[in-house]
């Protein structure tokens, strides 16, 4: 997928999913802060606040089914909200009503919550220890049910992952 392709559907995905209906919210192109290893740093404004994200697609997607849409894990800072670390994932696909998502890094598991074609940490503690354990770990594997019952895998590379939340860190100044 080309980069101008892909930035407008990760900014379309997170104005809708982290920051609400797009006719409320303004915000501007984003723009690339850099590419490292398997992620990718971006910055764009939202409604007169900068907005600092990392974001992934899977090296390897298992399940038995016949479409599917783009998937993305993502991590992103929101300072003017006070908000940082947050994690999401965007399935490709509606998950099964009610469900939790299974999310390792190396020895640790993480459970979150499921809206439509979404998932995110239940918490900032969550969101801070995931992010961590991106950061220093060196795969992610993601485990789903669509609400069509198809269990699927999605498993990321994490090389970079340090480096990609440094960029969108520093350019946020976040600490």
């Amino acid at each position: 997928m080309k980069y101008r392709q892909l930035s407008r559907l990760i900014l379309t995905s997170a104005i809708f999913f982290m920051g609400g209906a797009m006719s409320s919210v303004q915000a501007s192109e984003p723009e690339l802060l850099g590419q490292h290893g398997d992620w990718t740093a971006y910055k764009f404004m939202e409604n007169n606040g900068k907005v600092c994200y990392m974001v992934s697609q899977p090296k390897k997607d298992e399940g038995d089914y016949t479409k599917r849409g783009d998937i993305f894990a993502l991590i992103t800072h929101r300072p003017a909200e006070g908000s940082k670390n947050v994690f999401s994932y965007i399935a490709g696909y509606s998950y099964k009503a009610g469900s939790e998502v299974v999310v390792k890094v190396n020895n640790q598991t993480f459970k979150l919550f499921t809206q439509d074609d979404s998932a995110w940490a239940p918490d900032q503690s969550t969101d801070n220890k995931l992010a961590d354990a991106i950061r220093r770990g060196s795969t992610l594997v993601v485990q789903g049910t669509s609400s069509r019952g198809t269990q699927t895998t999605d498993t990321f590379g994490l090389s970079g992952s340090s480096a990609a939340h440094k960029a969108i860190s520093d350019e946020c100044g976040v600490n």
